[in-house]
């Protein structure tokens, strides 16, 4: 397995404008990393780009990459796949597009988003109603990745697609050689499922792994801090190794699977992103991970 680290894991800095977007690959290099995964490209931190906006940031990424001697090893971004008609062909369009930056960027996966909520009436009452819909515009999107020698993948992540069972059933609705799962060990916990059954089911068809770690706290009425999971239970992030996601056998689990890519830190806790960020490293070298 070869370790990597998403964009995302610097939000917080991003976000108080102590660095920018690009300035990640730079801060990547620093903290001992020779790849690094971007999510939704901002040129503008709060502003929503344009596509031409994103395809020239793309390019500016990869000459930066290719400087320091990093590797883009792929692109993740939203995306709600239920919808039909012009409203599917256009949700469809922008992901080919995105599929564009992924390419200039030179990323070899990009994760697309599935659904992210229900509704109360039509398909959209169950996952399993929403399921033929969801599978028929992935595969369009594959359809073109493919053309590009990239390969998506969609996450257990957003409440509705994330159980398991129903990312299994989605993989194999969707039954394209393109297309796989990315599987985030910790996410599991956010829909209160077990990181290590969980991972073991999903680990023959995992293209793209995400590392990350949570406090878990049970139901209170009253307590503060972190966010709600499905059942109302709440997660702090952590850096990884300091928290109740049991990532050294998710590993485990992983590479008796036959897995040996990336493994990509996302680091959600409070305090410095740069401290957060290289715990995890150590964390992760310590058990194999390849730097």
């Amino acid at each position: 397995m070869k370790l990597s680290v998403s964009s995302y894991s610097f939000h917080s800095a991003i976000r108080t404008g102590e660095i920018t977007q690009f300035d990640t690959v730079a801060k990547a290099k620093e903290l001992g990393f020779s790849a690094i995964e971007f999510t939704d490209l901002t040129p503008k931190h709060g502003e929503t780009p344009t596509l031409e906006e994103q395809k020239d940031m793309a390019r500016r990424l990869r000459t930066e990459a290719d400087r320091l001697g990093m590797t883009i090893n792929a692109y993740t971004i939203g995306a709600n796949l239920f919808c039909t008609g012009e409203a599917a062909d256009a949700e469809v369009k922008r992901l080919c597009d995105q599929l564009d930056v992924a390419a200039l960027l030179g990323a070899k996966v990009m994760r697309h988003d599935v659904c992210y909520r229900l509704t109360k009436d039509g398909c959209g009452r169950s996952f399993n109603l929403m399921l033929p819909t969801l599978a028929a515009n992935i595969r369009r999107v594959a359809d073109y990745a493919a053309t590009l020698g990239i390969r998506t993948c969609s996450e257990n992540h957003g409440y509705i697609a994330q159980d398991s069972d129903r990312v299994e059933r989605l993989f194999n609705t969707v039954a394209h050689d393109h297309y796989g799962i990315l599987l985030d060990m910790g996410n599991f916990a956010c829909a209160d499922e077990d990181s290590v059954t969980a991972t073991s089911r999903l680990a023959p068809y995992a293209i793209h792994v995400h590392a990350k770690d949570f406090v878990k706290h049970p139901f209170a009425e009253h307590f503060e801090g972190g966010f709600e999971t499905r059942a109302c239970n709440r997660l702090e992030g952590c850096a990884i190794g300091e928290g109740h996601i049991p990532v050294a056998q998710c590993l485990a689990i992983l590479r008796r699977a036959g897995y040996d890519d990336y493994v990509s830190i996302e680091f959600e806790g409070a305090g410095s992103p740069y401290v957060g960020i290289a715990k995890g490293r150590d964390f992760l070298l310590a058990l194999g991970v390849n730097p």
